[in-house]
């Protein structure tokens, strides 16, 4: 290889490409030579590493509550999060994952803090990377009639059955599930907190914006596929020009008032 000086700025940069790790000695050259250039992309360098190191220090703590388990004898540790708990149309949605401590999957976080590209990776990645998955789907009729909440854990319970391990345990985004007899463990803010629960909530927001952007062609006058059911200006004007969807749930009090209106 040629010494640094004996190089354009250009080839200094695509070499720089190819490279994972730099020695303290390598860096301290590039940022001590005489051409700009080469001082600027070894700032880059860097700032790539500490961003680098940053997401490694998050992923490991994401690990957190996986690993405390594990060390306590439990193999199968599901993470449950659900999406579509405050929309007025459209079902809502449970997501259940076992993750492999030894095949962490870069880039997982609350689906919330992703945008809709990075969840469309995440959700391909954890599908074909988990130990196991499951999705569980409760539909308006059933929110309406036993309420959001208990519909939620509908969700979250056909989510774990649907997994094809059964879990040893569950840690839960904020919630205990009722009539379930797998140990439990609920966390706050779950998803920022445990790479399992994250994954959880990915598949579950993923899932329920693909259903809603197909009711979205079945309802286009409601824009299902822009809001994705929640109460959002456009939509509440939708349903007082157009009433009341199929998939809106009446029992939340924006839908019954459009009714009464209507």
């Amino acid at each position: 290889m040629k010494r640094f000086e004996e190089m354009s700025v250009t080839e200094v940069k695509r070499w720089l490409d190819m490279q994972t790790e730099l020695s303290e000695r390598t860096i301290r050259t590039l940022r001590q030579d005489s051409r700009a250039g080469v001082r600027a992309l070894a700032e880059i360098y860097l700032k790539k590493r500490a961003r680098q190191q940053a997401e490694a220090e998050r992923m490991e703590h994401l690990w957190h509550y996986e690993q405390m388990l594990s060390e306590q004898g439990f193999q199968r540790i599901a993470g449950i999060d659900e999406a579509g708990r405050g929309p007025l149309a459209g079902p809502v949605v449970a997501g259940a994952v076992v993750l492999s401590l030894d095949r962490p999957i870069s880039g997982l976080n609350d689906s919330k803090q992703l945008s809709a590209a990075q969840r469309e990776r995440l959700f391909h990645e954890i599908r074909e990377n988990a130990v196991a998955f499951g999705i569980g789907i409760v539909d308006v009729d059933y929110i309406d009639t036993y309420n959001i909440l208990q519909a939620t854990y509908e969700a979250m319970r056909r989510a774990i059955r649907a997994l094809h391990q059964e879990p040893d345990h569950l840690i839960n985004d904020a919630v205990l599930i009722p009539d379930i007899e797998i140990p439990q463990l609920n966390i706050i803010k779950g998803d920022a907190k445990s790479q399992s629960i994250a994954a959880a909530s990915i598949l579950a927001k993923v899932t329920r914006d693909q259903l809603m952007m197909e009711y979205g062609k079945l309802f286009p006058e409601y824009g299902f596929e822009r809001h994705m059911g929640y109460s959002t200006p456009d939509h509440l004007s939708a349903m007082r020009a157009n009433g009341v969807s199929p998939i809106h749930r009446k029992s939340f009090a924006p839908v019954a008032e459009a009714l009464i209106l209507k």
